[in-house]
């Protein structure tokens, strides 16, 4: 079998966007932002690589993550990385004047982005139906946590708490000390909200082009965790009589005999038994010098690491192989211990080598830290290079998509607060020395 330093796919030609002069594909589209830590900036960062320009709505001591962690007062890590390629409008939005001014701009906006609490907008005045009779046409986005119908609807929400209610937090069974719940450690259902209300707000403004109309669009962070988990949510009687069925039945006895959560999750873990000899290709291990995982789901990537491993013999992939024999299960364990003791016995490059010898998916586990310095990272110009207004030089996450004709780029830094406070309602026609009245009254912060 070819290795993969042989393997060389021809692939189409692509436009090196820290060099081209082509616009975007959403160069032109005017985007408002009024949203708060994760789900929201992640929306406005995608639209932004775009080519959209996003001004980023802030209260006037600007967005409450700018100090989440954060170093240098106003600027954390977490607020530059979600909201690099924006503007920032620092604007005091419980101030008529406030309001008014953002009233006044949203005629010229495209789309609003929102993921406050159900209820703030209409209280704030910057909701679907006051602005899209300001801006007729107007594609506006709004995410929340449980959604908005239901009697979950109006109850406060973060990633952590649609990770416990979705589901999402058993998956890796992660407890503490006292065996409370650990949360999966990325905000994963926020980060998959604002990619999926991207993908939207490009096929509303694609509608919007062939007919003229604006809409709505809602996405929950429930609904977001739910789709993630798509088949253990799913259902399906003949699978779940076998499976899904039983592991419900006996989690709930256990709940029911008062049994803690730890031990609720070691009765559903046991529930999955049956999958144990297809975890040993997709999973992770330990070497001599640190981890690495496979990530086989074929029969021939299979095959292939059983004959790294010296495994041949491993039966699971067998035509006659059932998974729920209760002696197959056992032999699965010992299978895995076996694999096991035989990760130990080489280094994380010897075993990532003889495994790409053999042309089959695996991976050293490196640290997120040293992300920036890695090669493959560097070479397919996954990182750009930027200046911020404050803190200088950064080496930031580029896009997430490479685009042959519109390329997707970073467009700036993430936004000091209110550095364009001026210069975006200027574009609006608000004089400077009216700029300089409402600051001076609190109404607006400038840089």
């Amino acid at each position: 079998m070819p290795g993969l330093k042989q393997m060389e796919p021809r692939m189409p030609q692509l436009t090196d966007p820290r060099t081209s002069s082509e616009p975007g594909p959403l160069e032109g589209v005017r985007v408002l932002e009024f949203t708060q830590i994760v789900a929201g900036p992640v929306a406005g960062l995608n639209l932004g690589d775009l080519g959209a320009d996003v001004i980023k709505v802030e209260p006037p001591e600007g967005e409450q993550s700018r100090r989440t962690g954060s170093v240098v007062p106003n600027e954390s890590k977490s607020y530059q990385a979600l909201n690099r390629g924006k503007r920032s409008l620092a604007v005091n939005l419980q101030d008529p004047r406030g309001l008014e001014l953002i009233h006044r701009l949203v005629k010229d906006v495209d789309v609003v982005l929102l993921n406050y609490r159900l209820g703030v907008p209409e209280r704030l005045g910057i909701d679907y139906d006051t602005l899209s009779q300001i801006r007729p046409g107007l594609i506006y986005w709004q995410n929340t946590g449980f959604g908005e119908q239901g009697p979950e609807a109006y109850r406060a929400a973060s990633d952590m708490v649609a990770q416990a209610y979705s589901g999402l937090m058993v998956h890796d069974g992660k407890t503490d000390d006292d065996g409370a719940p650990e949360p999966l450690s990325s905000p994963i259902s926020d980060i998959a909200s604002g990619l999926a209300a991207a993908m939207a707000i490009c096929a509303a403004l694609y509608h919007r082009e062939q007919t003229g109309e604006g809409q709505y669009i809602s996405t929950s962070l429930l609904r977001t965790g739910l789709m993630i988990q798509q088949a253990l949510v799913m259902r399906e009687p003949i699978s779940d009589a076998v499976v899904r069925d039983q592991l419900v039945a006996r989690v709930e006895a256990a709940r029911t005999e008062g049994r803690p959560y730890d031990e609720l999750l070691d009765v559903r873990k046991a529930g999955f038994v049956a999958g144990a000899a297809f975890r040993h290709y997709y999973s992770g291990y330990r070497a001599k010098d640190g981890a690495l995982v496979l990530g086989a789901l074929t029969k021939p990537n299979r095959d292939g690491m059983r004959r790294v491993l010296g495994v041949e013999d491993e039966p699971s992939d067998h035509p006659d192989y059932d998974a729920h024999d209760p002696a197959n299960q056992a032999e699965a364990v010992k299978w895995r211990e076996v694999i096991r003791d035989r990760f130990l016995t080489k280094t994380v490059a010897e075993w990532v080598k003889l495994f790409d010898d053999e042309g089959v998916p695996v991976a050293p586990v490196h640290l997120p830290e040293q992300m920036s310095d890695d090669p493959q990272v560097q070479a397919d110009g996954m990182l750009w290079d930027i200046e911020h207004t404050i803190t200088g030089p950064q080496r930031v996450v580029g896009p997430t998509v490479l685009m042959s004709r519109t390329p997707a780029r970073v467009q700036r830094a993430a936004p000091a607060l209110g550095e364009h406070t001026a210069e975006v309602l200027d574009s609006v026609g608000v004089s400077a020395d009216e700029v300089a009245g409402l600051a001076a009254d609190g109404v607006v912060t400038l840089l």
